[in-house]
């Protein structure tokens, strides 16, 4: 393990079909691994403590649910001078519906998954980013495939195509190309977003595994990336 050299705060709650506390169990050593010390907090409430300027990353993992108008403005604040923002699935890009201001932030908003549980499909990485680097693409196996409003000024770092065979295809087209990953800048702050990660199982494929925690890393602002 490496010597803490930067501190991460892990926000987690809502809707538990997404296993935030298992997911974010599985990430919490990972986190310490790479030099970071860990605080978790089972509530947004946490937001509006005071400090967040404090950490160099946050991770949230809170699906759904609402924010208090204080605890997003000390979140919005906090990123948009400098602290990490990063996270997976429904706990980042499906959190408080109602705050679009919060889906600026992020750079996405979860809008459907056709077909719910589906048997598999690919996700394609890019190359050019530290966080890809070496980093093949993958296949996820009985998960959800995400289908997204997104921002056209996020960096996108993976993608995945849509088959036509799942959902109805005149809402769902064949060949339907979907940013899965992703990097946006919100102020000073660095902001990192991946698509996958409906249950812990999907951080069972290695590659999933590796890039979430690389992307959680790249925007706490660690230059040296694990793996």
């Amino acid at each position: 393990m490496n010597a803490p050299s930067k501190s991460c705060l892990i926000v987690r709650g809502g809707w538990d079909g997404h296993t935030p506390v298992e997911s974010t169990d599985l990430m919490k050593p990972l986190l310490e691994d790479a030099g970071y010390t860990v605080e978790i907090a089972e509530s947004t409430e946490r937001y509006a403590a005071g400090d967040l300027p404090s950490f160099d990353l946050i991770v949230q993992c809170v699906t759904m649910s609402e924010i208090a108008k204080e605890e997003w403005e000390a979140l919005r604040d906090a990123v948009r001078g400098g602290v990490g923002f990063a996270g997976w699935h429904g706990g980042i890009i499906d959190s408080f519906r109602q705050n679009t201001e919060y889906q600026w932030m992020t750079g996405g908003q979860w809008v459907a998954h056709p077909g719910n549980l589906i048997d598999g499909y690919d996700v394609e990485v890019k190359a050019g980013h530290t966080i890809t680097e070496g980093i093949s693409s993958f296949h996820l196996t009985n998960t959800e495939q995400y289908y997204i409003h997104f921002d056209p000024g996020v960096e996108v770092l993976c993608e995945t195509v849509f088959s036509g065979n799942e959902g109805e295809p005149d809402l769902y087209p064949a060949g339907a190309r979907m940013p899965y990953a992703w990097t946006r800048s919100w102020g000073k702050g660095r902001v990192f977003v991946a698509c996958w990660g409906h249950t812990f199982a999907d951080f069972e494929v290695p590659e999933a595994k590796l890039l979430t925690l690389r992307g959680l890393c790249w925007a706490g602002g660690s230059e040296d990336l694990p793996g």
